[in-house]
């Protein structure tokens, strides 16, 4: 790929420990119905993959642009639809639990994420106008029906964090059941130097004292913000600008808008914004703040890691519509970032909640020591990541 010289090969052992599962439980697998027709057997070119990433395995001849984003941008299009109903027939009142419609809903948002992203990244082969409305459409429907599933994973995290820190009988979140212990690939990084320090004998004590009371103060503060979260997903999916954006769904599962000229146009024509795409993650990567310069509770510098991870996850789109799948190589670091995006946010929610109003010192105390935790499991993550990032020399380019 241009611009990556230096850049370790993708298919050279890098990575200190196994990868987990990419994405955690919202990305799955591609869709059968969503892979583009190189990445079925015959359609590709044997070969291995050189540094560029996206371009070691090239379409075949006479594969043209049209039949290779099409398909995977219809195939994703049918998940949403499928996803749309069976959200609507889970959120019957008959579904007491609510666990299929939570289901239905982190399918939707998969589809409208990778349907987004793609419209995103090959936008130049795309009508332009049609691409950029739909993109920002999805992107409101998907962040809108994310709020409510991030509210309740952050309290769990938090709670649970409580306990492990207290040793005290953190009632666990309503609606969820205690966080069981992780597996070393796919845990959280405390651990060792990861976790906080210890508190030492009379803040232990101060610990035991505010730890429940910074529970119920989180979970009075994140169950409200998750039942708004839940009224606003509710009352987008009943409105008028989701029923637009579900009609344009349908018809993109039928007809794929080009731009002029796209028709015919060689396979060859998706691998330039694909390269793109990569060498922007992978010039991200080089910019993060090295870990001399990094101070564990300056929330700025979150931005840029934030930043990395979303350009990570347009990468990851992009390799499944031009290769048919995500890039392996990848799975260890993105699940290092959402690692991170957690961490962050957790932390961000535990100051918000210690700067509650005359609240007891032993609860700030607790909400304190939480704060610091957090920001470790911050680092940590920030560390799993550049252990697990592949290309070696993007991370120590000046």
């Amino acid at each position: 790929m241009p611009g990556g010289a230096g850049v370790r090969r993708p298919d050279h052992q890098t990575t200190t420990r196994p990868p987990v599962a990419e994405g955690g439980p919202e990305d799955g697998p591609p869709s059968a119905g969503g892979g583009p027709p190189e990445a079925e057997p015959g359609n590709l070119r044997p070969g291995s993959r050189p540094a560029d990433g996206v371009t070691g395995l090239r379409p075949a001849d006479g594969v043209t642009a049209d039949a290779v984003l099409a398909p995977y941008l219809q195939g994703q299009a049918g998940d949403f639809l499928r996803s749309l109903r069976l959200h609507r027939e889970h959120s019957a009142p008959s579904d007491a639990n609510g666990q299929g419609a939570e289901a239905a809903a982190r399918a939707l948002r998969r589809s409208a994420r990778r349907i987004s992203g793609s419209l995103h990244t090959f936008r130049t082969v795309l009508d332009p106008v049609w691409a950029d409305h739909l993109r920002t459409e999805l992107a409101w429907l998907s962040g809108t029906l994310a709020r409510e599933h991030a509210y309740a994973g952050r309290l769990t995290r938090l709670l649970d964090a409580l306990h492990q820190l207290s040793g005290a009988a953190v009632p666990a979140a309503r609606g969820t059941k205690p966080a069981a212990t992780k597996s070393a690939a796919g845990a959280s990084p405390r651990s060792g130097a990861a976790a906080g320090p210890a508190p030492d004998a009379q803040g232990g004590a101060a610990l035991g004292v505010g730890a429940a009371r910074a529970g119920a103060l989180l979970e009075r503060q994140l169950t409200l913000a998750r039942t708004r979260a839940h009224s606003a997903a509710l009352q987008a999916l009943g409105s008028s600008r989701f029923h637009a954006v579900a009609d344009a769904v349908a018809l993109l599962a039928s007809e794929v808008p080009l731009a002029p000229g796209t028709t015919g146009r060689g396979a060859e024509a998706l691998l330039e914004p694909a390269e793109h795409a990569e060498q922007r993650l992978i010039g991200a990567v080089a910019a993060l703040p090295p870990d001399a310069s990094a101070e564990p509770y300056n929330e700025a510098q979150d931005a840029p890691w934030h930043q990395t991870r979303l350009l990570l996850r347009l990468h990851r789109y992009a390799h499944e519509v031009v290769l048919g799948a995500a890039d392996p190589v990848l799975t260890g670091a993105g699940h290092a970032l959402d690692l991170h995006r957690d961490a962050a946010e957790a932390a961000a929610a535990a100051a918000a909640a210690a700067r509650t109003p005359r609240i007891a010192p032993a609860t700030a105390y607790a909400l304190g020591v939480l704060h610091a935790d957090q920001r470790h499991e911050v680092e940590a993550a920030r560390a799993v990541f550049r252990e697990t990032w592949p290309y070696a020399a993007a991370m120590t380019a000046p």
